[in-house]
């Protein structure tokens, strides 16, 4: 957060930081204001450089209340109710207002008014303004031409007539399996909206694709774990046979297993495809394209397999390597890049989560459940966290009736280490943000 306010408002770090806390206190006051003015209560803003908070009040009675609680008082003609009233029937008339010419309405308290947006002349708006019978609103003039705007994201579904997962998000849009459209065919995103088309696919030979989307989608570089959550990708370094390896797919979500053979040719009834990577995750149809990953390291798109999530299965994946190689595609990572480990102090180790937490939460590791360890041995975490604030990181281990903390730590910057040595059970890892806020990575091994 502190890079992006230094990076979109010009500021440094300690004005990022003084800016901040400026706004949490604003924010408290602001909200015991508005308990204690009630009905006379018109709204709150802060000034352009977020020092001064301005509380809108419907009587001069009323500004001693708000100078006493810091503030700046303004003495308005409309309470704030009166003004969501007012956009309330707005609201209500909202199939009157011609979205080419109306883009928008708003309550805006600096003003004490209620705007509605205009395109073009203006017609259409001042007539869609006077549907609320209120000398409250005004009309603006904007050249805004507002779309819904959404996420391409690894693993989630998409669309070409069946139904296919995303791959990777890349430069433009994202890799996919060869097999799930041509060259020319159209995608829907996950939520049946209008995302894109193939610009490249090969399929049999190879089972590769890729997607390039329209403005209103932005790739990111996050997989769906399918647990409430995303895994950042960070890069895309090739693990070894051997390695533990998770899949992410619209059908059954998260999968795990290992990586079992490399360079795999498969005879599918279409034809031969050459040069997969073999694993014992399982896989079911629509999971196709789906993304996988060792650790943050994007390794692949699926392709296909036998079995499914019942009974187990081999599936086989098109390393996303060749992928990016053959179409020139830059993959979209959290600054990683391609060929590069994580962005964390925790390398390392078997697995690696990242996620962020705002303070007072919690999240549970692996996934949002636990693992079972079916050796004796000591098991290790290490949680990256961000500069000056207290992330805790704690070891559980189920003890037949409860989860109970057999080991923990505390991260203000830049890792903390701990490790146990225990006999086989149920094991999870618990990360909780003492006091602050930010994104971590936890690596965490097994005996």
């Amino acid at each position: 957060m502190l890079a992006a306010l230094q990076r979109d408002l010009g500021l440094t770090a300690d004005e990022a930081r003084a800016r901040l806390a400026r706004e949490d206190d604003a924010s408290r006051t602001d909200a015991r204001l508005r308990k204690d003015l009630g009905a006379a209560y018109g709204g709150a803003y802060l000034d352009a450089g977020a020092t001064t908070l301005v509380v809108a009040v419907t009587g001069k009675a009323h500004a001693a209340k708000v100078t006493a609680a810091g503030a700046t008082a303004k003495v308005v003609t409309r309470s704030a109710a009166q003004l969501d009233a007012v956009k309330s029937t707005l609201d209500r008339n909202a199939a009157k207002a011609p979205a080419a010419s109306v883009p928008g309405w708003y309550v805006d308290v600096a003003t004490n008014t209620v705007v509605v947006l205009a395109r073009g002349d203006g017609a259409a708006a001042r007539a869609f303004a006077g549907t609320a019978k209120s000398d409250a609103v005004r009309v603006v003039a904007t050249a805004e031409n507002p779309v819904p705007l959404y996420d391409v994201r690894g693993g989630d579904a998409y669309y070409m007539g069946g139904r296919c997962s995303v791959g990777f998000s890349v430069s433009g849009g994202f890799v996919t399996a060869g097999h799930c459209g041509t060259t020319g065919t159209a995608t829907q995103g996950y939520n049946q909206v209008a995302q894109g088309t193939f610009r490249g696919s090969s399929f049999p030979g190879n089972d590769y694709a890729w997607v390039q989307v329209n403005s209103n989608w932005t790739p990111q570089p996050w997989v769906n774990n399918y647990a409430g959550g995303n895994v950042t990708v960070a890069g895309s370094t090739e693990a070894a046979v051997g390695a533990s390896i998770c899949r992410s797919g619209s059908t059954t979500g998260w999968r795990c297993g290992t990586v079992q053979a490399k360079n795999s040719t498969v005879n599918y009834p279409q034809g031969t495809v050459t040069g997969l990577t073999r694993t014992n995750a399982c896989a079911e149809p629509g999971d196709s394209g789906g993304s996988w990953l060792s650790g943050q390291q994007a390794q692949g798109v699926t392709s296909g397999g036998s079995g499914n999530c019942s009974s187990g299965g081999t599936t086989y994946f098109q390393p996303v390597n060749e992928i990016l190689s053959v179409y020139g595609l830059t993959l979209t990572t959290s600054g990683g890049g391609p060929g590069e480990p994580p962005p964390t102090g925790c390398t390392g180790y078997e697995l690696t989560r990242t996620g962020s937490l705002s303070s007072g939460a919690s999240v549970y590791q692996p996934d949002g459940s636990y693992y079972y360890s079916s050796a004796s041995g000591t098991h290790r975490a290490c949680l990256d966290g961000p500069s000056g604030v207290d992330f805790d990181v704690y070891l559980q281990k189920w003890n037949g009736s409860a989860w109970a903390n057999v080991a923990s730590g505390t991260t203000p910057n830049p890792d903390e280490t701990l490790s146990y040595s225990g006999t086989a059970g149920y094991y999870r890892y618990r990360v909780h943000a003492y006091s602050g806020s930010g994104s971590y990575t936890l690596g965490f091994s097994n005996p």
